[in-house]
């Protein structure tokens, strides 16, 4: 038995559980299980994995928020330029690195280095008429399948120098 004081200097008694009423196996018991011996270890090994998307050159409709708002999620993910068309008329092209949803459409913001300029610049969602994924996706191509499948077409050719060099900066 404890005796414990909270702040107010008034005591109280708590039992402490040990054994099995703490959830303690008594492994020596024949009836002893585990509680994970019914789990299969290599299924909790195998990981659902994401599949890259090809939104180079994609323009989503935007007819509602949630397809908006779904659509700059998607840029925001997107590693090349996107271009936002404003309810004004007036575009920016750019590389969306930030986005900050909120519970209405004029409270969200989407954040964009443009192309041309080292300002960032910041259009909220409620301005936003289209959007179009207009950049080359940088990341396309390049997972590890790809550089596995260019590695075994350079081996069945009979290459020496199998090595894979990157791409060069644009």
């Amino acid at each position: 038995m404890t005796v414990l004081f909270d702040t107010n200097g008034t005591t109280s008694e708590n039992k402490i559980m040990t054994g099995k009423e703490d959830g303690h196996i008594d492994h020596a018991s024949p009836q002893a299980t585990p509680p994970h011996a019914n789990v299969n270890p290599d299924a909790l090994e195998i990981a659902p994995g994401t599949a890259h998307e090809r939104l180079e050159g994609w323009i989503p409709e935007l007819a509602s928020d949630d397809e908006l708002r779904g659509a700059l999620e998607k840029a925001f993910d997107y590693r090349g330029d996107v271009s936002i068309t404003r309810k004004d008329g007036t575009k920016v092209e750019g590389y969306v690195f930030d986005r900050r949803a909120a519970a209405s459409l004029k409270d969200s913001v989407v954040r964009l280095y443009p192309k041309n300029s080292n300002e960032k610049v910041a259009v909220s969602y409620a301005e936003i008429a289209a959007l179009a994924f207009s950049g080359r996706d940088t990341a396309a191509g390049k997972s590890w399948e790809a550089w596995m499948k260019k590695y075994a077409e350079k081996k069945a050719a009979g290459e020496k120098d199998l090595s894979l060099h990157p791409e060069p900066l644009e």
